[in-house]
């Protein structure tokens, strides 16, 4: 098996959606943590930088569910819509520690056709 990493960055208002959302295609787990950040337009008070809260959430899965994930988080989520989040995905050499899900992602891609 191949797995990828799906990075998403956030608005903290919709981050339960997008793991659920992400669930709901094929992810079988999140690692989710809070993060500050800024985009193209920097907002200041009294000449300080203010950078908004965003989340960075974080899934672990097998390659062939990367597209259906990405797809449905994007448009359920709005993430084309400004301050809603980013998505990426980064390939991974090695994973350990995934035993658990393994069966459940096996399970996954007997019922789904390729």
């Amino acid at each position: 098996m191949k797995f990828k990493l799906i990075v998403a960055f956030v608005n903290p208002d919709i981050t339960e959606k997008v793991i659920k959302t992400a669930k709901k295609a094929g992810a079988t787990g999140d690692v989710s943590m809070q993060a500050k950040g800024s985009g193209l337009e920097e907002t200041s008070f009294l000449g300080l930088s203010i950078q908004d809260k965003t989340d960075v959430v974080l899934f672990v899965v097998e390659e062939h569910h990367v597209k259906p994930i990405i797809q449905s988080v994007s448009e359920e989520c709005s993430l084309e819509e400004p301050g809603n989040g980013i998505l990426l995905v980064l390939a991974i050499d090695k994973v350990v520690g995934l035993s658990k899900q393994i069966k459940k992602i096996r399970d996954n891609l007997k019922s789904k056709q390729l």
